[in-house]
């Protein structure tokens, strides 16, 4: 059973939807090119709150406003940060979750010393598509805190050469790769339900040994 809320913060107001319940909970951000509401995104948030967790979603802006354009970097953070304030009066534990951008704007919220307990990051956008000399990895210096990284193989926005020179090589992540698939949820033998269940077994995983203290 999910619950729809609104997340407001001054100047503006997003859709939320929380499902399942617990003491750690999951803020799971969506990517640029679908919102809340997208399958891939709904069968994730039911996924992992099957795990006993409680997990939130939330709608950036442009997203609540059925543009595609996405917001400036300053308010898609902004909505970020009030969806995570939300979620986290609600549990004793929280992680930032998120699939492509919005794993990105979790990302710089934990470099900006937002607390949280860890990061879950589903095909990280390393670098635009086609331009892999722009590198997204400044933020990872200010941040000590584990991180999970689940990627495709595949990744037309993370050339594994380079994800394994910038992001396997950090001493606070883990990764999981998912052989042959792309940054979407299908293709290279993937669909929703096949790669939803990977995220899901991998992440409750990986929370249960950070929870417990024996992540590495």
């Amino acid at each position: 059973m999910s619950t729809e809320e609104t997340v407001t913060w001054d100047g503006g107001e997003v859709t939320a939807v929380t499902e399942g319940s617990g003491p750690v909970g999951i803020l799971l951000a969506h990517g640029a090119g679908v919102g809340q509401d997208h399958p891939s995104m709904k069968a994730l948030r039911a996924g992992l709150a099957g795990g006993g967790h409680t997990v939130m979603t939330f709608n950036y802006p442009y997203a609540e406003r059925g543009a595609k354009r996405p917001d400036r970097l300053e308010r898609l953070l902004t909505c970020h940060r009030a969806a995570a304030d939300t979620l986290a009066d609600r549990v004793g534990r929280m992680f930032l979750a998120g699939r492509s951008m919005g794993g990105r704007m979790g990302t710089y919220l934990a470099a900006d010393g937002y607390p949280t307990d860890g990061l879950i990051l589903y095909a990280y956008p390393l670098h635009p598509a086609g331009r892999p000399e722009k590198l997204r990895t400044d933020q990872f210096a200010q941040i000590s805190l584990p991180m999970l990284f689940l990627q495709g193989t595949k990744d037309a926005l993370s050339r594994m050469d380079l994800f394994e020179l910038h992001i396997a090589s950090l001493p606070n992540a883990e990764v999981g790769l998912l052989e042959g698939a792309g940054h979407g949820p299908r293709g290279g033998g993937w669909n929703v339900e096949t790669m939803t269940e990977r995220y899901v077994t991998l992440s409750l995983a990986w929370i249960e040994r950070v929870s417990s203290g024996t992540s590495g």
